[in-house]
């Protein structure tokens, strides 16, 4: 009898864990489940392209600030980098056939446009270090050091933008458009179509890079102990400083080329390119199962995170949901992944 008792016991404690651990994917299933239940032709080929496609930017940031979580810390300027590397990049690299280009003057070879690609990638890379720097060497909480950067970045893109005059820029040069707007190839299924997009082959590389990184590399192994126990891993040997460097550095990378693709993704750029980005990626982390309290996470989880807060973006406006309850929804399933993951916390400790 007692050893039926502890066996019901253990399996409760099973099934309970079972839930705490996919309770989030439980609650999105059942929300995809009602899209669907409201509008069943979304469930197309066409609309899996679509959703892969405008996911593959998100899925670079989020992978970005997956290693800063993972190192137990935040990056709330996520957004303003992006809008940083539209606007920049919107100006460099118009479309020399338009006749009220900003920099009349400028090149418009592909030399320039590679050299221009680089820069806004190293400006990006830069004001992420500075993040890494503000929190790794004068031990600044990342909270507070990106809302900072946040604001600068915010400051600084927004009055280059109205110093331009203040209204969207425009056509770009359809070489770089190509690039993010491209297929590279498309697959018939009677009416329906499928297509894999470049943005698609930029976001698997950017999943296989982070990958390596995280699972092959010192440098991975390294993050993984700095975010479980930063004291136990300076005893070890492992140097916090240049770990939270790299990591943030990395990260600008994946942001600066995030930004341009959305750039050439979405034709134009405002002050306003960006705005959000940063809770879009930082959710899908969390719902991806990696830890805010550091030293757990996945690129597996985070590109499931991804990909399915996609798919309810994409299938809230497809029903039509009043873009402000999509704020509630979001916030809503922001609140349960933290609650789950930080029930999960306890329970470990």
């Amino acid at each position: 009898m007692d050893k039926i008792i502890r066996k019901i016991s253990f399996d409760k404690k099973k099934i309970s864990d079972l839930l705490l651990k996919y309770a989030i994917y439980f609650v999105l299933l059942i929300m995809i489940i009602v899209i669907i239940i409201e509008d069943s032709s979304i469930v197309s080929w066409r609309s899996l392209a679509t959703i892969l496609t405008q996911a593959s930017t998100r899925c670079m940031l989020a992978l970005g600030v997956g290693g800063i979580i993972v190192l137990a810390g935040t990056d709330l300027s996520i957004g303003r980098m992006v809008g940083l590397a539209g606007v920049v990049g919107a100006s460099l690299m118009q479309s020399p056939g338009f006749s009220r280009r900003i920099f009349p003057n400028l090149p418009t070879s592909g030399w320039f446009i590679a050299l221009s690609i680089l820069f806004i990638i190293l400006l990006v890379t830069f004001a992420s270090f500075i993040n890494g720097w503000l929190t790794a060497k004068l031990h600044i909480t990342p909270f507070i050091a990106t809302l900072g950067m946040q604001l600068v970045l915010y400051g600084a893109a927004s009055s280059y933008y109205n110093a331009l005059g203040g209204s969207p820029i425009t056509s770009l040069n359809e070489g770089f458009k190509y690039i993010a707007q491209g297929k590279l190839l498309k697959l018939k299924f009677g009416s329906d179509e499928f297509y894999i997009s470049f943005l698609m082959i930029f976001a698997l590389i950017s999943i296989l890079f982070i990958w390596f990184i995280w699972n092959k590399t010192r440098i991975g192994k390294n993050m993984f102990a700095v975010g479980g126990n930063a004291e136990a891993a300076a005893v070890s040997g492992v140097s916090i400083v240049k770990t939270t460097l790299i990591i943030y550095v990395i990260a600008g990378v994946l942001y600066g080329a995030a930004g341009l693709l959305e750039l050439g993704r979405t034709g134009s750029a405002t002050n306003n390119l960006g705005l959000g980005y940063e809770l879009d990626a930082i959710s899908a982390c969390v719902v991806g199962g990696v830890s805010l309290m550091g030293g757990v996470g996945s690129v597996a989880g985070i590109v499931t995170g991804v990909i399915i807060f996609q798919v309810i973006n994409f299938g809230l406006a497809y029903i039509g949901v009043d873009p402000y309850l999509q704020y509630v929804v979001k916030g809503m399933i922001i609140l349960i992944a933290v609650a789950i993951d930080t029930r999960k916390y306890i329970k470990k400790k």
